[in-house]
């Protein structure tokens, strides 16, 4: 592709971005759909992300994902915020209006498409979540949208999982979810089985051989288990679902799918799955 005048440029804005796989992403759907549009990484310091914002709008960029650490604190500074990242606190693309940038959330969308994708199901599901941080409020309200039909947040720190859980209550009117200390699984029904979703960074590049439970009495209670975490492509939270029987899923076809509805966002232009998987397979090359 030739960048010249008329090229439009995405960005990803985050601290650190060096390791992005984003690009990937973008630049392979501008050539497949023959766009005159580059995507670059920018890394954004600590105390500039007003100024980042300001100045992508300045530079009249098509459009911005945002990664950690700026998902929620980028909102301020947006002209308008879509309902589902309103409800999710946390954004991760933006799109240009006349008066500024609109932001969404599109990791969620990108997870529940990823789990349809895998065949999936999370309607009227047991389901349990790891972790009690930003990714696992967003991962509660989307299972709560999505209608499973129970929620349980699993937490080393109780009152995390438990803010959480009035949160998503509050927003759904009924008792949906509920929080738990880390090990209270122990407790809970033998027979049941879960859709288990790990939200933390434990066991991410480069510390591998982590996993936040190893009781293979938890994972005997999962018939599928999806780590948010894609580096490494099988982690050890989903080593240990398989050994127990389960299906076990890594988070690249979240990342894949998140930006697939970012760049249709940008652009108008419908991604066919022909050309989503095609997209998979050069993000899989990265690793």
């Amino acid at each position: 592709m030739t960048i010249d005048g008329y090229t439009r440029t995405c960005g990803l804005i985050g601290n650190p971005v060096e390791h992005t796989v984003s690009p990937a992403i973008h630049n392979f759907l501008a050539e497949k759909t023959g766009r005159d549009l580059a995507y670059v990484p920018f890394h954004v310091e600590t105390g500039r992300l007003e100024d980042a914002v300001k100045g992508a709008f300045a530079l009249n960029l098509l459009g911005v994902n945002v990664t950690v650490p700026y998902k929620s604190d980028v909102i301020p500074y947006l002209a308008e915020v879509d309902d589902l990242a309103a409800r999710i606190g946390a954004v991760n693309t933006l799109v240009r209006l006349p008066d500024g940038f609109k932001g969404y959330n599109t990791d969620m969308p990108g997870l529940y498409r990823a789990m349809q994708s895998d065949g999936v199901r999370v309607e009227g599901e047991k389901a349990l979540i790891l972790g009690a941080g930003g990714a696992a409020r967003a991962v509660a309200v989307m299972l709560a949208d999505k209608g499973a039909g129970e929620i349980r947040i699993l937490n080393r720190t109780l009152s995390k999982a438990e803010q959480i859980a009035e949160e998503v209550n509050a927003m759904t009117g009924k008792k949906l979810a509920a929080g738990f200390p880390l090990e209270a699984y122990r407790d809970f029904p033998k027979e049941d089985r879960y859709l288990c979703i790990q939200t933390t960074n434990v066991g991410m590049f480069p510390k591998v051989e982590d996993a936040l439970l190893e009781d293979p009495a938890f994972y005997a209670m999962l018939h599928t288990g999806y780590d948010l975490i894609f580096n490494p492509l099988d982690t050890r939270f989903m080593q240990l679902t398989r050994r127990a029987g389960g299906r076990a899923f890594n988070g690249l076809k979240m990342l894949l799918y998140q930006g697939v509805i970012a760049y249709e966002l940008w652009t108008g232009c419908e991604i066919p799955e022909t050309l989503a998987q095609e997209t998979y397979q050069n993000m899989r090359a990265c690793f």
